[in-house]
């Protein structure tokens, strides 16, 4: 331990150099600062990204269909390709043991749901159970659907909060009635989604019911895949179903407008490697300005050191140890370097803490910058560490002065 005089010393040197001391602590200052507020940025476009996902599952292939524009075996070009419940059945057959599949379609008219004396117009979507994991669905009340009502075309229904909110009020829903354009549905369940208030303001009803009570024949809409396999394995099934779907419909595989889909676990992959990529970029830059500053610390150091070799010189002559004078550069080197990574680190959260109420939602894909707190003080730490180094240089030079030279030394 340095005993008062040393702490005194030190104390005078940095009072008889202010603004050489200034500058030098400025300048790890900024590194911490910049790599903090780095950091926190990074983490706030990741929550962003993350959050634009967080309504559907990310390991989601949706397929639909489209419109042909290819001949195909004699065929024109300009047919409609329209799912039926023999497509949900295939996929089902082939992919369904390692995956969640499902359909769904909406009600687009004027869908007025009503509850007694209250009533308004929501989203209906007619779907499978499975759906459920399509939306990544939190079930509040009751349950979801299952597969029995959809192979006894139960007229049941599962309510968004809002849709429970408006109709309800402060009733408990399960087991009521309401009227679906004017059919009744028993309410089993209600769901909160992440997704946003416009999927909070829908309705689930079992697809086959629909199909029957709304004359809509066999049509499906649209199919889902919810799968737990990688990239590759998920492309291979989407291969496979559209593969299916050209032999069932008759056009040609390769024929880009025949079906629209979209792999969301394939986007979500790419984005994440840009999260890691940009996050990695991110450290480069932030220890690149660090290691600036503790160059500058560094050469600060050298420039004390040749301005006290007379001092030091005098401190040899009376019988100093080099370990002693290594270690009074060091510690002074140390507690710059300290002193400001520590208010750097104070700055760059003060910061971050300042600007994030007003992030937090994703609409410009950035939401709640912030930095974890085990990285910071690692990152202040090594800061630290780092001083430690950058006083070693020039106090080895210091203990390495040769009394008689040091007293010559102008």
């Amino acid at each position: 331990m340095f005993d008062l005089d040393k702490w005194q010393e030190i104390y005078n040197t940095i009072k008889k150099n202010k603004i050489r001391t200034f500058l030098t602590a400025f300048s790890v200052i900024w590194g911490i600062f910049m790599l903090i507020i780095l950091l926190g940025s990074g983490k706030g476009l990741e929550n962003g990204v993350r959050d634009q996902f967080k309504g559907d599952a990310s390991n989601r292939i949706w397929i639909g269909g489209g419109e042909t524009s290819l001949p195909y075996k004699g065929l024109k070009p300009g047919r409609h390709i329209i799912f039926r419940d023999d497509d949900y059945k295939k996929v089902n057959e082939e992919f369904g043991e390692e995956n969640k599949i499902s359909a769904r379609f909406n009600l687009w008219n004027n869908n007025t749901i009503s509850y007694k004396n209250e009533n308004g117009s929501f989203q209906i979507a007619c779907i499978h159970p499975n759906y459920g994991y399509v939306e990544a669905l939190i079930i509040d009340e009751g349950r979801f659907l299952n597969e029995i009502d959809v192979t006894e075309y139960r007229k049941v229904a599962a309510l968004g909060k809002n849709v429970k909110d408006a109709l309800f009020k402060e009733v408990n829903p399960i087991g009521k009635y309401i009227n679906v354009n004017n059919v009744p549905f028993k309410v089993v369940g209600v769901f909160t989604d992440e997704g946003g208030e416009r999927d909070m303001n829908r309705i689930y009803i079992p697809i086959s019911t629909a199909q029957r009570v709304y004359n809509k024949g066999n049509w499906i809409g649209a199919l889902n895949v919810v799968t737990n396999s990688d990239v590759e394995r998920s492309n291979e099934i989407l291969e496979g179903i559209k593969k299916g779907m050209s032999v069932r419909h008759k056009f040609d595989v390769n024929d880009s407008r025949a079906l629209h889909y979209w792999n969301g676990l394939e986007d979500f992959v790419k984005f994440m490697n840009l999260m890691n990529g940009i996050r990695i970029f991110i450290w480069i830059i932030g220890i690149m300005t660090i290691i600036a500053g503790i160059v500058g610390v560094s050469n600060i150091m050298l420039v004390v050191v040749k301005e006290r070799t007379k001092e030091i010189g005098i401190r040899k002559a009376l019988g100093a140890k080099p370990r002693s004078i290594i270690g009074l550069i060091m510690f002074e080197s140390v507690l710059i370097t300290s002193f400001a990574g520590y208010i750097g680190l104070i700055l760059g959260i003060g910061l971050l803490e300042l600007i994030a109420p007003y992030f937090t939602t994703s609409d410009f894909f950035f939401m709640n910058p912030e930095v974890d707190m085990k990285v910071a003080i690692y990152a202040t730490l090594l800061l630290i560490f780092s001083g430690a180094i950058a006083g070693y240089i020039p106090a080895k030079k210091a203990a390495s002065v040769k009394p008689v030279e040091a007293l010559k030394d102008e």
